[in-house]
């Protein structure tokens, strides 16, 4: 069991834990029931504006959401972050113009790699960009509605390019249907190719300074602070029910040539107990991060080092939560070797350590924004 403080929308990924569980599976991508399940409960809004129809959670009450639905099943909860990063991002700060187009239905599902891996060529009039390029990961494509892509400009003046994110009809977006993976096999995270693609220059922002168009001071984290958000809930969730499962199997395993059952050998006992402390040590430190980021950003005295914090407790939290989950695997013996819940943790939670928010580019970033604080 996720342990965290009471919300609305915990309780209603709570209920939905047995639909999420029913549909985990990795022969198939996410069902549709399943996604459109945690959409009609509005888990896939929790990050998104209420302007513009999101319910704009506290930072450390949309991580136990998705926290909650990651430890019914890694993918659910992986593809539901990816959409609500995207439309936390597009509903702040995205032209107005834009955003009643985007969300005249309520919060759509989303999908989309903002890696710049595509190019914007500027309108003459400047009212719009023609995108192309090829991109990969698009978790959750296969649901969405819209897409999003990194793209830089390519200036007729002279000038630098810009980094711009863009967001587009799903259907502009050319799936590859190529994901064969060891983990998160049911994200469906394949690659896209886009092109000649117009999009409204309402409908991009400037990567490295969006201009907040909707939503409270906290969306002011900018997308490197946001989007760390979901995947600290996705570690911990996958990380929480290994651990779960690791002490289900304790209760009847007595592995091959040991004098005593699982839960009666002092090793397992100081095992589990040690990876339990490490598991709350990561997730503390997570809820500390983000609580202390959203306070310095209502209260006007966010910097960019509140920034790092959250980047690197949540790598901590993804790196450290897959060699507790390594260990779990290895103490549950063979029963880990079949397929279960605990071996799609392992999986998933590997998978999950390649991804650039679990890379040590947040480590470095911190640790020099420590020593500039020192001198």
């Amino acid at each position: 069991m996720v342990e965290t403080t009471q919300n609305a929308f915990l309780e209603a990924a709570r209920d939905l834990r047995a639909t999420v569980e029913a549909g985990a599976s990795d022969d198939h991508h996410v069902p549709d029931a399943t996604m459109h399940a945690l959409a009609a409960a509005g888990l896939h809004a929790v990050l998104t504006p209420r302007e513009v129809g999101g319910s704009e959670l506290a930072l450390r009450d949309a991580i136990d959401v998705f926290a909650e639905v990651a430890y019914a099943d890694g993918s659910a909860g992986w593809c539901l972050m990816a959409s609500a990063s995207v439309t936390a991002f597009f509903g702040a700060w995205a032209g107005a113009d834009f955003s009643r187009e985007c969300f005249t239905d309520g919060v759509p599902l989303a999908a989309g790699q903002f890696a710049p891996n595509g190019t914007a060529i500027p309108d003459p009039d400047g009212t719009g960009f023609t995108i192309n390029g090829d991109f990969q990961f698009g978790s959750g494509i296969v649901h969405a509605k819209w897409v999003g892509a990194g793209v830089f400009t390519q200036p007729t003046d002279g000038t630098n390019p810009d980094f711009l994110l863009a967001l587009f009809p799903a259907q502009h977006a050319t799936q590859r249907g190529n994901w064969d993976v060891l983990g998160l096999r049911a994200t469906a995270s394949e690659d896209y190719e886009v092109r000649d693609v117009h999009v409204p220059a309402g409908a991009t922002f400037n990567f490295f300074a969006p201009v907040r168009h909707h939503g409270g001071p906290v969306y002011d984290l900018g997308v490197l602070g946001l989007t760390a958000v979901g995947h600290a809930g996705f570690a911990i969730g996958v990380t929480r029910r290994a651990l779960d499962e690791l002490a289900n199997v304790a209760t009847s395993k007595h592995r091959m040539g040991a004098p005593s059952a699982l839960r009666d050998s002092e090793r397992f006992l100081h095992e589990l107990g040690t990876l339990e402390g490490r598991y709350r040590a990561a997730r503390a430190w997570v809820h500390e991060a983000f609580g202390d980021a959203q306070h310095a950003a209502e209260t006007g005295t966010l910097t960019p080092h509140h920034v790092n914090l959250v980047r690197q407790a949540t790598v901590h939290a993804t790196q450290d939560g897959a060699d507790i989950v390594r260990h779990a695997y290895l103490l549950a013996g063979t029963t880990a070797l079949r397929a279960g819940p605990l071996q799609r943790c392992f999986r998933d939670l590997h998978a999950g350590t390649q991804h650039f928010f679990a890379s040590p580019a947040a480590a470095q970033d911190l640790a020099k924004d420590l020593l500039g604080r020192a001198s």
